[in-house]
């Protein structure tokens, strides 16, 4: 199977998952049976995102990284948060206003052994560091120098990195910390949504968003025309956590292209045609 296929199965899967947990989060059931149920739906989803790696062979240590790194981590951590949601709740007192309190503020302040424990791997995560990549996110290369999990030596080898679980982990806690300072301060107003993390990050390379982005800015798609190019980018560097440097010499570059000058929006495209085709089909 292709990697243009692979990638439809996923994007298939990880919509279908969106959907389940928005469809059971708007039902009237009460928040551990919502939690069970999204469980069920997630570790389905996981089961099959399994079978379809074992139907595809990486061509390349990027494609490899960026699987581990960022797809099977998305949908890992949506198990991990309603899980902990789950014990959480399950087990939460039937007490007055200022026990509860205290409760969900000593299940805050445990996410901090977490993220003392492997501040190393977080700060490198969190700073989209990629020169250990080759040694956190491909499987069969596990460097007993490093810091590694306990639970490594039962993970299925296949599946699994040194170090994709933990990405799984700092996303679920971030979602936790919410959940818990919500249920701490209901007042501020700190809801989670079903399926979203702190900001998107944009993963496909940064000249492909500096393309996109003269293009949006070009056809005056933003506030009718009026915005600034250098406010454009700087929304889309804060809104997506990437640094696109120097995007002036950037689009020199683009324009001293060969072949197509826009490649990206050629890419797009010919995939949201050819997605427009599959649904006809």
């Amino acid at each position: 199977m292709n990697e243009k296929k692979i990638q439809k199965k996923i994007d298939d899967l990880w919509n279908g998952l969106s959907a389940a947990i928005d469809r059971i989060s708007s039902s009237e059931n009460d928040l551990i049976a919502k939690a069970e149920e999204i469980l069920m739906e997630t570790d389905a989803a996981v089961r099959q995102l399994k079978t379809v790696l074992r139907q595809y062979e990486f061509q390349d240590w990027s494609s490899e990284i960026h699987f581990f790194k960022v797809i099977k981590p998305k949908f890992v951590s949506v198990y991990i948060y309603y899980a902990r949601v789950l014990a959480i709740e399950a087990s939460k007192p039937y007490a007055d206003g200022i026990v509860l309190r205290s409760y969900y503020e000593n299940e805050r302040s445990g996410l901090l052994y977490f993220y003392n424990e492997h501040r190393d791997f977080i700060s490198y995560y969190r700073r989209k560091s990629t020169y250990l990549d080759q040694k956190y996110f491909v499987r069969f290369r596990f460097d007993f120098k490093l810091k590694l999990s306990p639970e490594l030596y039962s993970y299925d080898e296949e599946f699994s990195t040194s170090h994709d679980h933990l990405v799984s982990q700092i996303m679920a806690n971030d979602l936790l910390d919410r959940f818990l300072t919500n249920k701490i301060d209901p007042a501020e107003n700190h809801d989670v949504a079903s399926t979203e993390t702190k900001t998107l990050e944009w993963t496909a390379p940064k000249v492909a968003l500096i393309e996109l982005l003269y293009a949006l800015h070009q056809t005056r798609c933003f506030n009718g025309g009026q915005l600034d190019l250098a406010e454009l980018f700087r929304w889309a560097e804060n809104a997506m956590q990437v640094n696109l440097g120097n995007y002036h010499k950037t689009l020199g570059e683009i324009r001293l292209r060969k072949n197509e000058r826009t490649k990206f929006l050629a890419m797009l495209h010919s995939s949201f045609s050819t997605h427009l085709d599959d649904l006809d089909a």
